[in-house]
């Protein structure tokens, strides 16, 4: 009986499915065209069928601790680097599928930020001390250089820079690098700012300073043209109990002469300030450059992002 009682109640609903077709009506047959369609052209963007695939995982390793900077190679797939908020620089040569600490003999297990030279892979740089100041960093002592791969370094200065916001290389020539250096975060320093080498890293030159409260955060590349560069200076404090952020003497920069001579962006488009922290994008194609900007508005509240549709129209 309960077999039966079973079966007389499954019954009724594959007779409810085998009747459905019939009483498709050409209205919905359309809906459910057009809705297929919309499912394709959906389906049929291009950053979906790039990150159709694309799922997020861990890849290790599981205790190298948090970061701020990573590095690959363009045309390898198999090289990377990553610094370590306290784990010093890692690589991989696998494709990410194992990492080897290659900087644990130097001075600071604190990484920046770091950058491999486009025109020699070899050749790469790391900014020690990170400048997300929360409550638990630890400094770092200058500039490291390697010219084998990560195998040896050398420090090549900046060491009273204390923390280091960004490292960018010359495209076309591994010798020019820029250096946004924050400097000490629990005072007054005067090694911070914007800082160029020539020569590798031999002599450094502080070619964008404010003064000995305000150091440099970010600083970018136009990618068509190394010769015009944008740069941002933060003013920012930190102690063990409190984190004073902006103030006069943070703002973001343009240079046209390859970073001897900078002029300070304001108004056409940007919020008021004072201004906090910014970051700074420009476009593989050159015409915008993209800046998150730590500003207040009138109801109290922080503004970003900002963009300008062609470099320096700001």
């Amino acid at each position: 009986m309960a077999q039966g009682a079973a079966f007389a109640q499954t019954k009724p609903e594959r007779q409810s499915k085998a009747a459905k077709p019939s009483q498709t009506t050409p209205s919905t047959t359309a809906a459910s065209a057009d809705q297929k369609s919309a499912s394709e052209n959906e389906s049929d963007k291009p950053e979906d069928k790039l990150f159709k695939g694309m799922k997020y995982r861990l890849i290790g390793p599981f205790r190298g601790g948090r970061s701020l900077t990573a590095a690959g190679i363009p045309g390898d797939p198999t090289t990377y680097y990553f610094g370590a908020t306290g784990g010093g620089v890692w690589k991989s040569i696998d494709g990410a599928m194992t990492w080897s600490p290659v900087f644990d003999k130097e001075g600071s297990g604190s990484i920046g930020s770091l950058a491999v030279a486009n025109s020699d892979h070899n050749t790469i740089y790391v900014g020690t001390g990170e400048a997300c100041i929360r409550g638990n960093i630890s400094h770092g002592d200058g500039i490291y250089k390697s010219l084998d791969a990560g195998k040896t370094w050398k420090n090549i200065g900046l060491r009273d820079s204390r923390a280091i916001g960004k490292v960018i290389i010359n495209p076309n020539n591994p010798d020019i690098v820029f250096v946004a250096a924050l400097g000490h975060p629990y005072g007054p320093n005067a090694e911070r700012g914007i800082f160029r080498t020539l020569d590798g890293g031999k002599t450094w030159e502080k070619v964008l300073y404010k003064d000995e409260n305000t150091g440099g955060i970010d600083v970018a590349f136009d990618p068509h043209n190394p010769n015009i560069l944008f740069a941002a200076l933060w003013q920012a404090r930190r102690t063990s109990w409190s984190l004073t952020d902006g103030g006069p003497g943070s703002g973001l920069y343009r240079s046209n002469d390859g970073g001897t001579t900078w002029k300070r962006l304001e108004e056409h488009g940007l919020p008021k300030g004072p201004y906090g922290r910014i970051g700074i994008a420009v476009a593989a194609n050159s015409d915008r450059v993209y800046a998150l900007i730590e500003a207040r508005n009138p109801d109290g509240a922080s503004t970003g992002p900002t963009t300008a549709a062609k470099p320096g129209t700001s």
